[in-house]
């Protein structure tokens, strides 16, 4: 007689096929195209990872995420690392991502796309801390290889667009070993020096290998703590490096840099030219318009009637002049009138006028006696008449009281 068999749960059975599972599938590299992509807005991915004959669930945790050098898309051919683990509510095993590239890429891009990241975060590419190149530099740095056809197309370039900078060669490996380590010093190296305007740091094209110099951390921060600006010339146009992104001005090839360093000279030549013209005619202008105002002063009646004005002005001090002296005589016979009336008046009162109609004056040691009050007996007075004094002496029955 059988026994009956244990009943599981639902929960008990995927519980032990997600120990099973976890615990014999761990480290796993897989390789598979992505579909059914989706960035959650919780920060983590989801996807599938398919083939010909398969696929599987992949996600990757918004914490790993931020490792990520590129942009999963859906047709994108990835290698993933990870272990399997089981979604229990929904009881699917799904690939636990841990590291995700992008098939084909090798370990210099992946280092390329790290440092990239790392700097970027440290704000080694910021535009605020990017600097403006001089108009019109008057020495210019070439940190190059003095050999090399980059440098040569440089010269040419600058020597042909504007001749009178100076350039200075700071000569340095563009590739191997130690490379790098030459083209920070240099690029230290003129800061130190001063008087240099612009540097230009490159070489010409060459694999991701040859131009791993300028990928190298040394030589974008030695770029990044550059006081002159400085232009980054790696390469060819299709061609990008780390010293492009911290570089203040990225240039396509060295010829172009040479071409962005520098002005034009023909081009200033007509600036110049344009210039000249600008202030001749505006001084030509400016003259004709002085002319035309000189012609209009000496054509107005003030500038031809000088004099006029200043008859004017004498006819009028002559009319002043006349008004004033009526004036002065019509005071003055006034004042002659007033005069007379009172000398008339004082005439009338003058001590000779008052004797001729009868009066005497009495005068006591030269002073006129106005009282009889004031004289005593025996007081010798001269008693004045109009026709003559009389001495007197005060008797007795003279004074009243």
């Amino acid at each position: 007689m059988k026994t009956a068999a244990a009943i599981l749960s639902v929960t008990d059975i995927t519980r032990r096929i997600k120990t099973t599972l976890e615990q014999s599938f761990t480290n796993l590299t897989i390789q598979g195209e992505i579909s059914n992509f989706k960035h959650h807005s919780s920060g983590h991915l989801y996807f599938t990872l398919k083939d010909e004959g398969a696929q599987i669930s992949g996600v990757m945790w918004r914490s790993r995420v931020a490792s990520l050098f590129f942009t999963p898309q859906d047709g994108m051919k990835v290698i993933a690392r990870g272990n399997i683990s089981v979604y229990e509510v929904r009881g699917v095993y799904q690939l636990d991502v841990q590291q995700l590239q992008p098939l084909g890429v090798g370990d210099l891009q992946v280092a390329f796309e790290k440092l990239k990241q790392k700097l970027f975060a440290e704000g080694l590419f910021a535009q605020d801390h990017k600097k403006p190149l001089p108009r019109f530099p008057r020495r210019i740095g070439l940190v190059t290889s003095p050999t090399g056809a980059a440098v040569r197309d440089m010269i040419q370039v600058i020597g042909r667009r504007y001749p009178i900078v100076e350039l200075i060669l700071c000569p340095v490996r563009v590739q191997g070993e130690g490379a790098a380590a030459e083209i920070a010093q240099a690029i230290d190296d003129c800061n130190e020096f001063g008087g240099i305007d612009l540097l230009i740091v490159g070489r010409g094209g060459g694999s991701l290998e040859d131009l791993w110099a300028f990928n190298e951390e040394i030589v974008a921060r030695a770029i990044y703590r550059s006081s002159i600006p400085v232009v980054s010339a790696v390469g060819h146009e299709v061609d990008v490096t780390i010293a492009d992104f911290v570089a203040d001005l990225r240039a396509p090839t060295p010829s172009a840099a040479a071409e962005l360093a520098v002005p034009k000279r023909d081009d200033l030549v007509e600036i110049v030219r344009n210039i000249c013209y600008t202030s001749e005619q505006i001084v030509t202008d400016r003259l004709a318009a002085q002319r035309e105002q000189i012609r209009t002063l000496i054509g107005s009646y003030s500038f031809n009637k000088p004099f006029d004005k200043v008859r004017q002005f004498a006819q009028r001090a002559d009319e002043l002049k006349l008004a004033l002296g009526r004036m002065v005589g019509h005071r003055l016979a006034l004042l002659g009138q007033q005069c007379a009336s009172l000398e008339k008046r004082m005439d009338s009162v003058r001590p000779e006028r008052i004797l001729e109609r009868g009066y005497a004056m009495v005068f006591r040691d030269h002073h006129v006696v106005p009282s009889a009050g004031e004289l005593a007996t025996g007081d010798a007075i001269v008693v004045r008449f109009r026709d003559g004094d009389i001495g007197a002496t005060v008797g007795p029955d003279t004074h009243t009281n």
